[in-house]
């Protein structure tokens, strides 16, 4: 393969548009090819960039890999028809919102050979990477407990409702897979709990506002989980991770969206991310700079199709136990 290569992007939205400045500068990138359901709209973030544009039907013929910034239900599709084109891809989380489909876009991109990475940028960040690091090294002595948080400042319009897959699928995969990047450990039985409070449109698709879990890990390691669509504080992500060791912390710095009320402390000092983007800048720069060299073939995908299908196993165990009230364990939702 050339060493300039010439990345589309498909779906020019707010991620996507976020995604293309960050391909356009990433070294070896030669042309960045922007497609959408929206023509015009293509047109004008190309006109932008200093990009072209195609129609998405054309898109596999002109570029060296693609990136899926489009909405959930149309993953699975366009991944399937990158497989069989033979053009690597990212793709952002979910690939599907059921397991069924994502097991027909495993077998696809399987039989194809073609490299598919998954935007679960969080492999990416330098805290959680450091928490992982320290779990292999033994800094921790043995893993016991684990919590996360995965709150936003406010909540997404009524019409992406429905078609995220819920609060689970669209916010907690995020946190379900790095647990499972950070311990080494699986998830075998969760129990969560979820409300519909705020706006009457999370009631109206079955959704969650505010949702909550316990994770028990194959490891016998406890793990909590929290997710909220109403942090007044700001854009919250966080996890611990405690041993009989020590207990380390990701995000927990002067833009973590909390206060202490404690006398004397002025930790933190600095203002709260309002959104995710700004909060993992970095992260999506890195794991896009690493899909450049995986569409070079250079290295394997860091985060597969495969590791999304895990992730959904555990998110649809969370939503099947919000909605009976009892645990439910992953092997219940594995068979399935």
């Amino acid at each position: 393969m050339n060493s300039a290569l010439r990345i589309g992007i498909i779906g020019i939205g707010r991620i996507g548009l976020a995604h293309a400045r960050t391909v356009l500068a990433q070294p070896g990138v030669s042309q960045l090819v922007l497609a959408d359901v929206d023509a015009d709209r293509a047109a004008l973030a190309a006109a932008e960039l200093g990009a072209t544009s195609c129609a998405i039907d054309e898109i596999f013929d002109c570029v060296d890999g693609v990136v899926i910034a489009t909405p959930t239900s149309t993953h699975a599709g366009l991944l399937v028809r990158a497989a069989e084109a033979g053009v690597p891809a990212f793709c952002e989380k979910p690939v599907a919102l059921d397991i069924a489909t994502t097991r027909e876009v495993l077998a696809a991109v399987e039989a194809s050979g073609t490299p598919v990475q998954i935007g679960f940028q969080r492999r990416f960040d330098a805290g959680y990477a450091a928490a992982r690091a320290a779990v292999q090294a033994g800094e921790l002595g043995q893993v016991r407990r684990a919590h996360m948080l995965t709150c936003d400042p406010t909540p997404p319009p009524e019409q992406f409702v429905p078609s995220s897959g819920g609060i689970f699928k669209d916010c907690g995969i995020h946190d379900v897979d790095a647990l499972r990047w950070v311990t080494g450990a699986e998830v075998v039985e969760v129990f969560a709990y979820g409300v519909p409070r705020g706006e009457d449109y999370f009631a109206t698709h079955g959704d969650s506002s505010e949702a909550t879990a316990v994770l028990k890990l194959d490891d016998g390691t406890l793990a909590t989980l929290h997710l909220s669509r109403y942090n007044g504080q700001g854009y919250d992500v966080r996890m611990e991770v405690a041993g009989t060791a020590g207990t380390i912390a990701v995000g927990l710095d002067d833009h973590s969206a909390l206060r202490s009320v404690e006398p004397g402390v002025a930790f933190p000092a600095g203002e709260s991310f309002s959104w995710f983007y700004p909060r993992f800048q970095d992260s999506y720069s890195a794991e896009l700079a690493a899909f450049v060299e995986v569409a070079r073939r250079a290295v394997p995908p860091p985060a597969t199709v495969a590791d999304a299908l895990e992730a959904l196993y555990v998110c649809e165990a969370l939503a099947l136990s919000r909605d009976v009230g009892r645990p439910v364990s992953v092997s219940e939702v594995r068979g399935a």
